[in-house]
């Protein structure tokens, strides 16, 4: 794998584990009622996130093939 593809799969993965920790950080230690307002906010953030990841990642998967 050339160096630009393999730096921008770092990237990503990066990219990847930094809306985990967002989604960690903005849930965890929140009463139960805080809890049940901000999850689902933070899980469909979570989850546009990871999307346009994936997109990306087959973007790059396809470049290099």
């Amino acid at each position: 794998m050339p160096v630009e593809k393999r730096q921008a799969h770092e990237l990503l993965l990066i990219e990847e584990s930094d809306a985990w920790f967002e989604y960690l950080e903005t849930t965890r230690g929140q009463s139960p009622a805080r809890y049940g307002e901000v999850e689902p906010w933070a899980w469909a953030r979570l989850s546009q996130r990871l999307r346009a990841i994936r997109t990306r990642r087959a973007k790059l998967r396809t470049a290099a093939a």
